[in-house]
């Protein structure tokens, strides 16, 4: 079966893509690990490892590349969650300002350099 780009597949006399029951299985595989996050190189390599010779050596290799996926996807989480906790910082920032409990510092028309927030500080007061 040639290769086209990621998803291997045969075209016809016009050049057009012939997706058989093959075809389909490699593009929800695909679809699979591009859920995941897979990076277009990852596919192409999981892809690549799929078209091979089966072997230990093989199936350690196409397993490293889930694994990495794993690791990723975890560290998207901790991203995430880090996100979350910096808005509710933020909701109870604005909700303070509104209750009249803290000055309004979230507009940036209004800092100046000494009040400005540092970058470190993330977003800041926004």
């Amino acid at each position: 079966m040639p290769n086209c780009s990621v998803l291997p597949c045969t075209r016809d006399s016009g050049n057009r893509r012939v997706f058989d029951e093959e075809s389909v299985n490699w593009m929800q595989g695909i679809m699979c690990l591009k859920g995941c996050g897979a990076s277009i190189e990852d596919i192409r390599e999981y892809c690549r490892l799929c078209l091979m010779e089966e072997s230990e050596e093989n199936l350690r290799a196409r397993y490293a590349i889930i694994r990495k996926q794993r690791e990723e996807a975890y560290k998207r989480v901790e991203e995430a969650k880090a996100t979350a906790r910096y808005m509710d910082d933020k909701v109870a920032h604005y909700e303070a300002i509104l209750a009249g409990l803290a000055p309004d510092d979230t507009n940036p028309k209004n800092w100046t350099a000494e009040n400005r927030p540092k970058h470190e500080d993330a977003l800041g007061p926004i």
